[in-house]
């Protein structure tokens, strides 16, 4: 069994949907409302699996936008954050989404992944400290939804995201800033994810260990070629080797 050996790592940060929460789904569906919507008349419907993999997963709200529409040929006006859901442009579309996201998460609330929440609780039961990211402006709703907000030391979402003006994945800045709030050298850090571009982002920010979730079973060869060390279909399949040493004053 692949394991995480805190003998050597000190903390590990955990991407959200589909990783943490059950929740990818909830954005594949949204984005695929959205798109049909748009794409009538135009191109091909959405398609929830093959695009949402390759085009959005793991990318932010604007950039999965721009990645599926550009993938189709397909040019739009930015826009900007006051545009009304569903208009034409980058940030309408993104709006729309996120809107029907919100929607579905107020309506019937956030489920996590019982075998992640277990490792997380092991993982600070042996002193290892944890993180939660997402590109998601949601990502602090969907946690606290669902329970987990006192599982991890340190969260940041896509709030913070745009704040600090971060590139989004596979560029590794968001990691490593979750490897500076938690005092670590990414050396130090793990990383789990279950999208592309946040498998690449790790290997690309030099974290000790990547370890890829590939919950549909059709990834992982392509995640092995982007930087995952491990990959797993479920994080019960992820052991835990030794304690993070404590260190004496």
């Amino acid at each position: 069994m692949a394991a995480i050996d805190l003998t050597r790592l000190r903390a590990v940060v955990f991407d959200t949907d589909g990783v943490v929460t059950d929740t990818a789904r909830v954005h594949a569906a949204a984005w695929k409302h959205v798109f049909d919507a748009f794409l009538r008349g135009r191109s091909a419907p959405f398609d929830i699996r093959a695009d949402y993999l390759r085009y959005v997963d793991g990318r932010s709200r604007l950039d999965g936008v721009r990645t599926f529409l550009a993938s189709r040929g397909i040019c739009l006006p930015e826009g900007g954050a006051q545009d009304e859901p569903g208009a034409l442009t980058v940030h309408g579309l993104g709006q729309a989404k996120d809107a029907l996201f919100v929607q579905e998460i107020a309506e019937h609330g956030v489920a996590a992944f019982g075998s992640t929440v277990a490792l997380l609780h092991e993982l600070r039961r042996r002193g290892c400290r944890t993180a939660v990211v997402s590109a998601s402006r949601n990502c602090r709703a969907v946690i606290s939804s669902a329970g987990l907000m006192h599982l991890f030391d340190v969260v940041i979402d896509g709030t913070e995201v745009a704040r600090l003006g971060l590139p989004g994945k596979p560029d590794p800045a968001l990691f490593l800033e979750a490897a500076q709030r938690l005092e670590l050298a990414a050396g130090e850090v793990a990383i789990v994810e279950d999208a592309l571009p946040g498998v690449e982002a790790g290997r690309r920010g030099g974290f000790a260990l990547v370890v890829g979730v590939d919950r549909t079973g059709s990834q992982g060869a392509a995640m092995r070629r982007v930087g995952a060390d491990v990959v797993v279909t479920d994080l019960a399949e992820l052991g835990i080797a030794g304690s993070v040493p404590v260190l004496r004053r």
